[in-house]
């Protein structure tokens, strides 16, 4: 899967879906540049109250190198899971994500987010075919999760 295949199929989801991709001369902070960030936001703008249900980033952060981003083509998606699928997929809990002993810089393969994994959000460094499904299936669910709440706050 390549970043643009996987900002497609999330931006086909829904036409609330928001795909931010942060460019230079853009206003946005020059670390986000070239990363991409997607929100259920039917009216188009960039909510302010709420975090992104799924990234794509293209670089390693400050505190956030485990990833080993700066390799050739590495990206990494990232998801925030309904805790089941985070414990089918990971073997426990979201809370004890530091306990997996994952390796965040393997290609291809889910793992707990290396800073916000014990807040539920799961990690795929370069999707491939062992992961391609998964990754679909997951970021269907975080924007469904994403719409749900997004509904519920327009209705109260």
């Amino acid at each position: 899967m390549t970043m643009d295949e996987i900002i497609a199929y999330v931006s086909g989801l829904d036409r609330g879906v928001l795909a931010l991709r942060p460019r230079e001369g853009d206003g946005t902070p020059e670390i986000a540049w070239g990363d991409a960030f997607f929100y259920h936001s039917p009216d188009g703008s960039v909510p302010t109250t709420v975090q992104p249900f799924a990234t794509i980033v293209t670089k390693d952060y400050p505190n956030d190198t485990s990833s080993r981003l700066d390799r050739p083509e590495a990206f990494r998606v990232n998801i925030h899971a309904p805790k089941d699928d985070f414990v089918r997929l990971i073997g426990h809990a979201p809370r004890d994500a530091g306990a997996a002993g994952a390796d965040p810089s393997a290609p291809d393969t889910v793992v707990p987010h290396p800073v916000y994994g014990t807040m539920g959000w799961l990690s795929i460094v370069s999707p491939g075919p062992r992961t391609d499904e998964t990754v679909r299936d997951l970021l269907r669910k975080a924007h469904e999760v994403a719409r749900s709440r997004y509904e519920r706050r327009m209705a109260e």
